[in-house]
């Protein structure tokens, strides 16, 4: 796992640095891989929560971003990879939700090959209210928004898995998704 601890307007300690490790260390049990974190350590020229840590982590395909401020940098490093663990726990409970929903397709698919009456459960979708068209790393548009959440984005840039074609998912002001795709 490749750390990198770095400041904006501060030295960075030997103490800052095992701080930020350690509590990486911890969060990257959660994942098979963990390629890359970058921390930024920074002071801002305002009294008060000026001390910012922002922590990005990239591991299994995801992009994870924290940054907190406060009067003291250790605390920030602890509210930040806090706000990591709550998107963690956020991705993990989108992905159990997402397998049991594809197990429902499947039990609806099995039934209609069978030709047995199909459960009527309501399979989770995601709400997309608005589609633009417009001409990077595949995958569908759920995965999209989910990692924009995560990021905490408005917008997020795709490659559709389906089509390999350019995307972008978006939140709208009412909290539904909008998704922009190219014309074919």
């Amino acid at each position: 796992m490749n750390i990198i601890v770095a400041g904006r307007r501060l030295a960075v300690t030997e103490a800052l640095r095992r701080r930020v490790v350690e509590k990486v260390e911890k969060l990257a049990r959660h994942f098979e891989a963990v390629h890359k974190v970058q921390a930024w350590l920074r002071v801002e020229p305002h009294p008060g929560r000026n001390q910012v840590a922002e922590i990005t982590l990239w591991a299994d395909g995801l992009v994870l971003r924290g940054e907190e401020a406060s009067e003291d940098l250790y605390t920030s490093i602890d509210l930040a990879v806090e706000k990591l663990e709550r998107q963690v726990g956020k991705f993990r409970s989108r992905v159990i939700d997402r397998r049991r929903a594809l197990a429902g397709r499947r039990k609806v698919e099995e039934a209609r090959e069978t030709g047995e009456a199909a459960p009527q459960e309501p399979l989770p979708a995601l709400d997309i209210r608005r589609r633009k068209r417009f001409e990077l790393k595949p995958m569908t548009p759920e995965d999209a928004a989910l990692q924009m959440e995560l990021l905490g984005h408005t917008f997020f840039v795709f490659r559709n898995a389906e089509t390999l074609a350019v995307n972008v998912v978006y939140r709208r002001n009412d909290g539904s998704y909008g998704l922009i795709e190219p014309d074919q």
